[in-house]
Parts: C-alpha cells; sequence; structure tokens
C-alpha cells in the first residue's frame, strides 16, 4: 500500500475483498427478509381470497411504519460505531450499544402500551373493506408484542456491522426466518389458523432471533474489554447520538410516508390492485434488501475509513461499490423481464390479481437501475454519518412523490396505478441524484474535519 496526499491507497483487489466480506453476508441475512414476505404472501394467496393478502399487505405496511420510524437505531448505531472502529475507540463502540439498547427498550415499551390507539389510527387511514379491516386487527394485536425484540434487534444489528462483522446478523436471520416460514406454514395448513397462525409463526421467530443476537453480542462486547483504547475519534454523548438519530428519524418518515401512502392509495383503487401491488413490491423488497447488502459494505467501511482518516480508501470504496451495484441491477432486471410473470403466478392463485400485477410489471422492472444511487449513497451517507443532507435528499424525493401522484389525479392519461408506480420511480431517482451531488464536498468537510 501507498500513501497518498488523501490517505493510504488500498489496492482495488483490496477494497473489493472487504466490501464482499460485509456485502456477502449482509445480502445472505437481507435476503431472508423478502422470502420471508414472499412466503407469508405466497400462503396467505393459497386461501382463496384476496382479502387475507390485503390483510397481510396493511399489517405489514403498519409494522413496517412503526418500526422504519426507529430505524435509526440502527443507521445511527452502525455508524458512530464503524467511526469507533476506525479510530479503535473500543470503549465508545461499547458505549454506542448501550444507549442503543436502552431507547430501543423505551420505544417499544411506548409502542405495547399505545397499541390500541396506534391500531386505530393506523386501520383508519386505510379505507379497506370490513372483512379485510378485521382481519389486519388480529394480524396486528399479535404482533406487537414482539416490538421489544424487533427494535432490539435493530440496535444490535446496527452495532455488528458497525463493528465489520456481517456474520452474526447473517445466523440471527437464517434461524428466526426459517424457523419463521416453517411456524407459520405448520400453524395455517396444519392447525388451521390461517391468518393469526402467520402472525404467531411471526412473533415466536422475533423473540428467538432477539435473544440469538443478544448472545453473540454480549460474547463480543466481553472481549471488547480486555483490549486497550486506541484514543476516541470524538466523545460519545447523548446529544451526538440523538443528532444523528434526529436527522435519520426525520428522513424515515419522509420514507415510512411514501411507502405507508403506497399502501394507503392502492387500498383505495380496491383489493385487487391492493393484493397486486403487494406481489410486485415483494419484487421491489427483494432487490432493496439484495442492494442493502452493498449499502452496509458501505457504512461499515465507510465509516471506518472516515475513522482511520483515509480519504483515498473511501474514494476507492466509492467506485467499487456503484460497480456492484450496476451488476446487481442487471442481474434483477433480466430476471423480471423473463421470469417476472411466473412469479406472480407463483405468488397467488387468484386471477383478477395476477392480471392486475401483469399490467403493471413493466413500470416495476424499471426500479432496480433507478435505484442503485439510491442504496448505495445511503450506505455512505450513514457510514460518516452526514444525516442532514440525507434526510434533505429523501425530503425532496417525498415531495416529487406526492406531486406526481397528485398530477396523476387530473391527467388521466395513463391508469391510476401506473400513475403511482411511476410516482415510486421518481421518488428514488430524486433521492439518489441529489446525494450524488451533495458527496463531494461532504467528503471534503468530514476528512477536513477529522484531520483538524
Amino acid at each position: 500500500m501507498k500513501r497518498g496526499g488523501g490517505g493510504t491507497t488500498i489496492p482495488s483487489h483490496t477494497v473489493h475483498r472487504r466490501i464482499l466480506s460485509i456485502a456477502i453476508p449482509s445480502i445472505i441475512s437481507n435476503i431472508t427478509v423478502p422470502l420471508l414476505g414472499l412466503a407469508d404472501t405466497a400462503i396467505t394467496g393459497h386461501l382463496g381470497s384476496a382479502a387475507y393478502m390485503a390483510a397481510i399487505a396493511i399489517g405489514t405496511s403498519v409494522f413496517s411504519t412503526c418500526y422504519w420510524v426507529f430505524s435509526f437505531l440502527r443507521m445511527a448505531t452502525g455508524g458512530l460505531t464503524a467511526q469507533r472502529y476506525g479510530a479503535a475507540d473500543w470503549s465508545g463502540a461499547r458505549l454506542c450499544l448501550k444507549r442503543a439498547m436502552v431507547v430501543a427498550l423505551a420505544v417499544s415499551t411506548v409502542i405495547i402500551l399505545l397499541q390500541q390507539p396506534l391500531a386505530t389510527l393506523a386501520l383508519n387511514l386505510m379505507d379497506a373493506s370490513g372483512e379485510v379491516r378485521a382481519l389486519a386487527l388480529l394480524y396486528f394485536r399479535i404482533l406487537v408484542w414482539g416490538a421489544p425484540a424487533s427494535l432490539a434487534l435493530f440496535a444490535l444489528n446496527g452495532w455488528f456491522i458497525g463493528m465489520q462483522d456481517a456474520r452474526s446478523p447473517m445466523w440471527v436471520a437464517l434461524t428466526q426466518n426459517v424457523l419463521n416460514v416453517g411456524l407459520s406454514a405448520w400453524l395455517v395448513f396444519g392447525a388451521g389458523w390461517r391468518i393469526e397462525g402467520v402472525a404467531t409463526g411471526t412473533l415466536a421467530a422475533q423473540w428467538t432471533g432477539f435473544v440469538l443476537a443478544a448472545i453473540l453480542a454480549l460474547r463480543r462486547y466481553r472481549r471488547l474489554r480486555m483490549q486497550p483504547d486506541g484514543g476516541s475519534l470524538e466523545r460519545v454523548t447523548w446529544r451526538r447520538y440523538f443528532s444523528v438519530g434526529r436527522d435519520i428519524f426525520m428522513r424515515t418518515l419522509c420514507l415510512v410516508s411514501v411507502m405507508f401512502s403506497f399502501t394507503i392509495f392502492g387500498a383505495r383503487m380496491g383489493d385487487t390492485v391492493l393484493a397486486a401491488n403487494a406481489i410486485l413490491m415483494q419484487f421491489f423488497l427483494f432487490v432493496s434488501y439484495f442492494m442493502d447488502g452493498f449499502a452496509y459494505a458501505g457504512e461499515a467501511l465507510g465509516g471506518r475509513f472516515l475513522g482511520g482518516g483515509n480519504r483515498g480508501a473511501f474514494t476507492a470504496l466509492h467506485r467499487a461499490l456503484f460497480v456492484w451495484g450496476i451488476a446487481m441491477a442487471a442481474v434483477f432486471t433480466l430476471y423480471f423481464a423473463f421470469a417476472g410473470e411466473w412469479t406472480v403466478c407463483l405468488l397467488t392463485n387468484v386471477g383478477a390479481v395476477r392480471q392486475a400485477a401483469f399490467r403493471l410489471l413493466p413500470v416495476a422492472m424499471a426500479v432496480p437501475f433507478v435505484s442503485i444511487a439510491t442504496f448505495i449513497y445511503d450506505g455512505l451517507f450513514i457510514g460518516i454519518t452526514a444525516t442532514r443532507d440525507m434526510f434533505i435528499s429523501t425530503a425532496a424525493g417525498t415531495l416529487g412523490y406526492f406531486a406526481l401522484t397528485a398530477l396523476g389525479t387530473h391527467l388521466p392519461i395513463m391508469a391510476p396505478e401506473c400513475w403511482l408506480w411511476t410516482a415510486f420511480l421518481l421518488y428514488l431517482a430524486l433521492r439518489g441524484s441529489i446525494q450524488a451531488c451533495l458527496l463531494p464536498a461532504i467528503v471534503r468537510r468530514k476528512f477536513h474535519m477529522h484531520k483538524a
């Protein structure tokens, strides 16, 4: 390795190897999440009614809203911990985990205490049929008791990634989701519990995953206490944690408003469109969790290089991530083009839902390439804790999304559901392009501050 003006120059093959050491276990871990969603959709999709699929779509959207709002537990913890790792600040790394777990416990307690008004508010926003509403409420009342486990897992997974450890979350996710799919399928088809079987299987798996993650984290935590500190990059204070968390919280509110409104708008178009959107959204989630593997690599390594003051390595990381992002987008686009309709048929045997999904498939196929920059830059921005700028880009994308959906109601040049998907594509494109414009100045500022 050579020393340059911007820090240590790392060979290209080394950068790619480090990316893959984080990305591959993260992909294996993340891929179980959309596969779980596909399994739940497939289970309910073969119960003979679109109402079950619609209820799962609404219930999943409600919990996504509750949990995504507090996703700073993972992101802030991951970015700050990665910087501590790069600076060999082990006491700071331990403190990041402590504070994240305290916040996770506090938030989950509030969710459980307020479960009735939260459920009422969420379901009132959904203009679904009475049958779908009753099924979604049943799903919510069971799964809300998994809030402590789910939010604690956010914090633990963020800490693992910050510590450059993607294998522990992988084993936790594999254990959790294999149990979830198996137990849910048995409760639905074996015990005849229907939607309550899906919810109960998920609840049991959430708590199992938390227990396993806590055991693995405790072992790593104890080893850190034996290592000498290399000096702190900056003080780990509650103010710093909440400053980063606040920006991510605001950004996540924008993200959740888009995803939640997407379900609401689909519900207003009828149960069939709602169910078709749920299937195609599983396609997007499949892409997103796959691409997030490389975003996690950007988060872990970007924060690590900032903590070590290595700007040259950060630049090489930036370039390498886009190579992988483009390759992944090409693979998914080809899959959707040649096997998209087959996948839809696999997930449901309801003819009307299949036809609605077929009509929307060409628009949904554009998602992989449109979303490359968004995923890569989100990871880098989290790693170097450029959270205010990440919020600004997401807010702009959100405004574009709602503006286009509103425009679609006045310009009926295509079906309402096609307008909805087009607006979603605009939202992704604006986020990524704005982040690309902001990154150079952010990198100069962040590494200058570190050098000073």
